[in-house]
């Protein structure tokens, strides 16, 4: 329920008859009109009138709580509100809520519940002596969780109780909210002019004309254009105004490519090789993001965040902002494909030859690392990073060379820059490594093996 004015009601006789409220007896009241009926079957045997009034008052005080209670007419609203809505994982998150006596009347106990799923904790309950008319309460709990993912919080449950405890009633309010865990980003080094040359930077603009800031083609005057932009000589050429074309600024483009093959990853939990590839793309893509380039997200089948463009590119600052969100909402939710190949994915990088690619692949079949070959094309910068299931799910104790060499050697014939990622490995040092074109060539298990020097072009 989001913050602002209280959230829907919860009117004490909204819902549920009196059928209803009698299932709200609690032990006590259960007791008592036991007690009561009982009293009064032995004083109908035994002939006892006093003992008769004595069961009498027994039983008709739980019944007279559950009506009053019942048919009480106060009004409560409830609000929450998330801060913030969208955390890493491992982070705190703070629940606020909110709850308003909109009635004349002040309320007798509450004992205010929410819903959370279990992944982020214990449910918080809370228990409120007494609203005065018009009153507000406020409470607050805290929750994490350890696991990507988009959890619904609520409905808020209020629990009613009269002042001797023989009923609680149970109200429900009807509004969600969802708070989303995305991925644990690691904040990446800024690269030198190596990266620079290849397309990494910050996202200048470029101009087509050499000579100035604006276009040379002309085109045709439109209501508004600044008449000192008119460009005389194709005015007298075509015989109507016109005037010079604004520079059409382009920003740097950077795509994303995350493996999500089931058969590409062992292993699963927070520590696992997908986590770390999930954690990863989340890491370069935010990194790139601050870097001024336009940024998309590909996973192996083929799909593009965000698509609402053409290219599937962000677009401006402001496009950018919310592809960001969409894109580590996207993140907090990815699970494994069942897709076998990378076939899709190829298919959306055919279509384009500008841009630098950063790659997330798991284990690589043979073929499947012909096909990421080809993904690195004439103009473009490619860096791969490549996950070794029986390397993670060994602890990275590799004895002997394994096929994911084989796969780096292609690669980097290819003209990737490859790096192979072990158990536990940080990525802003392998980033540092690709952006630098580091031929130190190291054990595959090491984390640290590169092939292509020069940087990322």
């Amino acid at each position: 329920m989001p913050a602002g004015p209280p959230g829907p009601v919860a009117d004490s006789d909204a819902r549920g008859g009196l059928r209803a409220a009698l299932s709200g007896l609690t032990t006590r009241g259960r007791s008592f009109l036991a007690a009561g009926v009982a009293a009064a079957v032995c004083a109908y045997v035994l002939g006892q009138d006093d003992l008769l009034r004595v069961g009498l008052l027994l039983a008709v005080l739980p019944l007279v709580c559950v009506t009053a209670l019942h048919r009480t007419r106060y009004r409560v609203a409830g609000s929450r509100r998330l801060s913030p809505s969208r955390v890493p994982t491992g982070s705190e998150a703070r629940v606020h809520l909110r709850l308003d006596n909109e009635s004349r009347l002040p309320t007798g106990l509450l004992m205010l519940q929410d819903r959370v799923p279990y992944v982020l904790g214990p449910r918080p309950r809370f228990v409120l002596d007494r609203v005065e008319p018009g009153g507000v309460r406020e409470v607050s709990y805290r929750v994490r969780s350890d696991l990507r993912g988009r959890y619904p919080l609520g409905p808020l449950q209020l629990r009613l109780s009269d002042p001797f405890g023989m009923c609680e009633l149970t109200r429900s309010f009807g509004a969600y909210d969802t708070l989303v865990v995305i991925p644990r980003t690691e904040r990446l080094p800024v690269l030198g002019s190596a990266g620079e040359a290849s397309g990494y930077g910050d996202g200048r603009q470029r101009s087509s004309a050499l000579a100035g800031e604006d276009d040379i083609i002309p085109r045709g005057y439109r209501h508004g254009d600044d008449l000192r932009r008119v460009h005389w000589r194709s005015t007298a050429r075509y015989g109507e105004l016109m005037v010079r074309r604004e520079e059409q600024p382009q920003r740097a483009r950077c795509t994303v490519l995350l493996d999500t093959r089931r058969i590409a990853y062992r292993g699963a939990g927070p520590g696992s090789a997908f986590e770390w590839a999930v954690s990863a793309a989340a890491s370069a893509l935010t990194h790139m993001l601050e870097r001024g380039f336009s940024v998309r997200l590909l996973t192996d089948e083929g799909s593009a965040v965000p698509d609402g463009n053409a290219d599937g590119f962000a677009g401006s600052t402001q496009e950018s902002a919310d592809s960001a969100g969409l894109m580590m909402d996207t993140l907090s939710v990815v699970d494994h494909s069942d897709g076998g190949g990378l076939s899709r994915a190829y298919d959306v990088l055919r279509g384009s030859d500008e841009g630098l690619l950063v790659a997330f692949f798991g284990d690589l079949d043979e073929e499947q690392a012909a096909v990421a070959a080809r993904m690195r094309q004439r103009g473009r910068g490619a860096v791969a990073f490549v996950l070794d299931g029986e390397d993670w799910t060994r602890g990275g104790e590799t004895a002997s060379p394994t096929p994911v060499s084989d796969r780096l050697r292609l690669l980097r014939e290819a003209g990737w820059t490859a790096m192979a990622v072990s158990p536990g490995a940080e990525l802003s040092r392998l980033w540092r490594q690709a952006g630098q074109g580091d031929s130190d060539a190291q054990s595959p298990a090491a984390g640290t093996t590169t092939g292509h020097s020069g940087g990322w072009s």
